[in-house]
This record gives structure tokens, sequence and C-alpha cells, in this order.
């Protein structure tokens, strides 16, 4: 029930923040038809009207609102749109060149209204009545003459009884595609206000929650330098929190209206060139069983290619290849969603917040890429149309995807934290033991010191007890941690200097803190203790060593002893203590104790370590767990 209500939750903030990151009207007027609109039943004041429908259209052509009488019409074409799906004489418009867009709407008085304009490709200028209104960049016939700009903005203007006029000049020689996306929306400027700045404050609100969790998670990188998944995730977050700045209501642009536009567009398009094989990366980092590493290398050496490509070509050149990389970004959402299933079939620990956040990544960025591609058209049933126009939908599901691998990641710190504490008072009370056998030994000694030859032999004694009892495991009878330490460094020289193989096991009691729980300290200890005579029991030369490494934990250290022996023995432990059938109800796996394995084999060699065979054999051990526990798992180096 509790996880029911937990998934029902994120699905909400899911809805919410996709819902916070529309800034679409919701009040809708009719159509402009042959370049008329009539908005006299409309209420201006209290309503935002998209200025959508057909528009006058004239080609290659930057006219003034005094000239469009003696002009040539080339049609009237829907509006917005990119003027590349339009057709004159039954040819193509090309992205590149100049035209003007002429809409008269008809109100019923006379009033002060403002239009809210989204980013135009490239430069434009808006004409009301006859007067100039608003612009962006320089308009020009040619790449040489123009000058291009993003700039979305709010305009008022006055408003007559009756007909009044709109010309929109534009011209694009920097995209592979002209004319703009989003609506035009007439309404009071108070309103029009507000949905840009509300627009403005959510995406600053996505730039500083993904920066932050960025930063966060370089910061945990350069802590742990083993586990790559906090860097590739935090580059990742980064990336995305630059874009935001560039996509939507573009607060960069807003904040330095002059940014040189060909440096803004390669830095937009560079965060989403390698945003894609960063996530890629994460996702093999921390599910490597799952995202093939061949996949996984040619999604970055692609990546790298394209993003060389975008660095030193224009922007009308590198923007064509775009539908390109979406098509292949397209794949690797399909691929991420069915890794995703599999993921979800085989019941992976703490895989939920993943796969949640995992759709909501792929959903928002599905969006995005039809937005930003050429497929979206007029045809397209109104609601879709609504979803689809925006591109910076897949900001807000890539924060929804971080805020959950980190809720994940918090998870994991608290239940690392349980298993220290655990282990500390472990140690603790193993410590109380071996102070009380001690003081009892001590005590032993001064009575017996009234004689010298008693005194010396019972010292001797005690001595050597000591002795055993720091190389022995209290609880077991088997070599501790210390006599590892002082063992392995000559095994593994005597081994280098004859060319021998070492093998290692590295076991895991599973679930063992939930049997001491069920079933008492007393019997964990008696579990341990036969497990550990199981281990020992099937050593066959005086040079294997058994040693309780920690807790639960065992090692099994095999000196010339090659990967298939090693296995071997391996595999019959497993048995052998399954055999034992030691009754647990609390484990997961099955009814009684059993055990995960990681093994590994090494051939010593002056540029290796002792020390990579526990940590290879952990990883092992890491992923027997992971897939499902009471199994064996090898490593190569």
């Amino acid at each position: 029930m509790i996880k029911r209500s937990f998934t029902l939750a994120l699905i909400l903030l899911l809805l919410f923040l996709l819902g916070g990151c529309s800034t679409q009207p919701t009040t809708t007027a009719n159509k402009a038809v042959n370049g008329r609109l009539d908005l006299t039943q409309n209420d201006l004041q209290n309503e935002v009207i998209p200025l959508d429908g057909d528009w006058a259209f004239y080609w290659n052509q930057l006219l003034e609102p005094a000239n469009l009488d003696q002009a040539t019409l080339s049609g009237y074409v829907p509006f917005p749109s990119f003027w590349n799906k339009y057709q004159i004489d039954g040819k193509d418009i090309p992205g590149p060149g100049y035209a003007t867009y002429q809409l008269t709407f008809t109100v019923s008085e006379n009033q002060i209204l403002a239009l809210k304009l989204p980013k135009v490709r490239t430069a434009y200028q808006l004409w009301v009545n006859g007067e100039p209104i608003a612009s962006a960049g320089t308009l020009g016939q040619t790449r040489d003459t123009m000058v291009p700009q993003y700039l979305p903005q709010v305009v008022s203007f006055d408003v007559l009884a009756g007909d009044n006029d709109v010309v929109l000049q534009m011209s694009n020689f920097h995209m592979s595609s002209g004319g703009l996306l989003n609506s035009i929306l007439l309404g009071s400027e108070a309103q029009l206000l507000a949905i840009r700045y509300h627009g403005l404050a959510y995406e600053l609100f996505l730039f500083g929650a993904l920066m932050m969790m960025g930063v966060y998670h370089l910061a945990l990188f350069v802590f742990r330098r083993k586990d790559r998944a906090p860097l590739y995730f935090g580059l990742f977050c980064i990336l995305v929190a630059i874009r935001t700045l560039l996509i939507g209501e573009s607060f960069l642009f807003f904040a330095v209206p002059d940014l040189n536009f060909a440096v803004a567009r390669k830095l937009q398009t560079l965060t989403y060139y390698l945003g894609v094989p960063l996530i890629i990366l994460f996702f093999r980092a921390i599910l490597p069983n799952y995202f093939h590493i061949k996949l996984t290398k040619l999604v970055l050496v692609l990546g790298l290619l394209y993003t060389t490509f975008v660095i030193f070509a224009p922007t009308n050149v590198y923007s064509a290849i775009n539908p390109v990389y979406q098509i292949w970004t397209i794949f690797l959402i399909l691929y991420l969603f069915v890794m995703l299933l599999k993921i979800a079939l085989h019941k992976e620990k703490n895989s939920t917040l993943i796969i949640l956040g995992g759709l909501a990544l792929i959903a928002t960025s599905f969006i995005d890429i039809i937005t930003l591609s050429p497929w979206i058209n007029d045809s397209w049933p109104p609601l879709l149309r609504m979803i689809f126009q925006g591109d910076a939908n897949s900001s807000t599901g890539q924060l929804i995807f971080a805020a959950l691998y980190s809720l994940l990641l918090a998870k994991t710190f608290s239940e690392s934290l349980e298993y220290r504490i655990v282990m500390g008072e472990k140690l603790a009370e193993m410590n109380n033991h071996l102070d009380e056998l001690v003081l009892q030994r001590t005590k032993d000694l001064t009575v017996a010191n009234h004689k010298v030859e008693q005194q010396n032999l019972e010292l001797e004694q005690i001595n050597q007890e000591l002795q055993r009892l720091s190389l022995h495991d209290p609880l077991t009878g088997l070599w501790n941690r210390r006599k590892y330490k002082e063992t392995i460094v000559p095994e593994w020289l005597r081994c280098l200097t004859h060319q021998k193989p070492v093998s290692l096991l590295f076991l895991d009691v599973d679930y063992f803190k939930n049997y001491n729980d069920l079933y008492g300290h007393v019997a964990g200890d008696e579990c341990l203790i036969k497990i550990g005579e199981t281990i020992k029991a099937s050593l066959t030369r005086p040079s294997d060593m058994a040693v309780r490494y920690g807790g639960e934990e065992f090692v099994v250290l095999l000196a010339e002893t090659g990967k298939k022996d090693a296995q071997k023995i391996a595999e019959l432990l497993l048995k052998q203590i399954d055999d034992l059938a030691i009754p647990h109800e609390g484990s997961a796996v099955k009814d009684c104790i059993t055990v995960s394995i990681g093994v590994t084999t090494l051939l010593p060699d002056p540029h290796s370590c002792h020390e990579q065979l526990v940590e290879i054999a952990d990883k092992a051990l890491y992923h027997a767990k992971s897939n499902g526990r009471n199994q064996v798992v090898y490593l190569d180096q």
C-alpha cells in the first residue's frame, strides 16, 4: 500500500512539473482565414488570443506596410510554422531566405493591448498599423547583410476599433529552417507579462535545481573516484541546466540581449549532442549488465564527432544535420525504454526510482525532439500541437530524473550508514570479549608469580595464546584479516617468482542481519561457526587459507590455483553451505542460509599488486548479490 502511494505521488509530481513548464494560453479563438481574424466577440482584456491561422505571405520580399498593395502575394499560409513546409508554384521553399507575413484582425473598440513574441528564425521587424513596434537582429537579403538574434519579448500598442494591420518581416540565413514555431499571443500587457515571467521563473528554477544537483554529484565523484556514475550524472545535469537558459523563454537572451547568436546556438546544440552520450554512460555505470559496452562506445564516438562538427561548422550547416542526430537519439530512447522494461521484469533492487525517472526522461525528450523537428505540422490535432509547442519539456523530465536518482542515492547512503553501525556494534562486542579473555589470563599470571618455573611456563602459554588470538578469529577459529595481510605479500611474491596464478574467493552470508533479528546473536554466532567449519574443511592444500574477513564476510586465498579450479571450489562451497540447511525465514532467496561468492584469478606481474585480488573479487561479489544472491560470479582483471 505504501509503495503504491509513493508511486502515485511521483506520478502527480511529474504531471505538476510538466504542467508548470507550459506557458501556452488556455483561451482560444477562431483562426484567421485569408489573412483576416475577427475578434469583435472576444474580451481582449481578459483573454489571451493566439494569432493563428492563414496569414498573407510574400516570399523573398521585405515589405513595409505602405508597400503591400504593390507587392506580389505568394499565397495564404498556416501560421505559426516553419516556412520550409510551404510551397509556391508546386516547389518547396528553402530554409534560407526572407519573407513578409501580414494579418488583419478586427476588434470592437479602441484599447491598449500587447503582443507576446516568441523566438523567430532568425531576425524580424514587427509593424502594427503602420508603426514599427518590435524587432530582433538586423534584417537582410543575404547572410552577410543580416544579423541573427533570438529575443522573445512582450510589446504593447494602441488597438483601434475596426481593422488593425500586423506586418511581420523575417529573414533567415543562419538556420536550416525559417519562420517560427510558437504562436504570437494577443492580450493585455499584464496577462502576457505574467505568462512571460512565469516561464522565466520556472526555467530559472530548473536551472538552479539542476546546477545544484550537478555540482553535488561532481563533488561525490571527487571524494570517491572509483564510481564514475556521479561524474557522468553531474556533467549531464550541468549541461541541461545551461541548455535551460537558452530554450523556452530564453533567459540568457533576456539577460544579455547582445549575446552572439552563433555562440549561443552552438552552446545550445552542444548541450544536446554531449548530453546524449553522458546519459548512456551514466546508465552503463550503474547498470552494466543491461547496457552493451560496444553500443556505449559508439554513442560516445558519434557524440564527439558531431560535437567537433558543431564547433567548426556555421550554424546553417550543422543545423541541417540535426534531424539525423534526432533520429539516432530516438533509437537510443527506444533502446533505453527496452532496457528499463528488462530492469523492471528482473525486479532489480532499488530499480523503481530509476525506472520512473527514466520514463520521465524518455517522454519529455521525445516531446522536445518532435517539437524541434520539421515533422509537426498544422494538420495535427489541437491537443497534440499544444503538447509539442515548446522546447523546454525535456528540462523538466531531466529534473524529475535527477530528483529521483538523488533520492535513490540518499536511500543507498542511509542503508550504508546503517550497515556500518551494525558492523561497529559487532566489532565492539568482539573487542569486549577479547579484553575479558586477556584480563583473565593476566590474573592467572599474577597468582602464579610465586613459582618462577611455573610463572615462565604460564607466561609462555599466555604469549602463545595471545599470538593465536591476534591471528585467529575468536568465534570461528579461522585466520583473521591481520593474518591474511601478513600472508598475502610473501604468497604473491612467491607466485610472481614462479609465475603461478593466485585465486581469491570472497563470500558473504545472504541476509545475515535478518537472521540475527529473527534468531538472536547466539544463533547467528553458531551459524557463522558452521559456515567457517565448512569453508575450512573445503581446503585441500597447506598453502590454501580461510579467513574471516569481517562480520559475515569470508575470504579464501588459493595460491597456485587457476580460474577453473577456483570456480569449482566456489561452486562446491555454495552447495555445501546450502546443504547445511540452516533455517532462515528472513531470507528473500530461499528458506535457509545461503551465500553469495565473488571469484577472481590473477597472474602476478611487476605492474600488478595483491590488493587487486580483494578489489576485483569484491566487485564480483557485488554482481552476485545484485543478480539475486546465492550464486558464484567470476570477474577477470
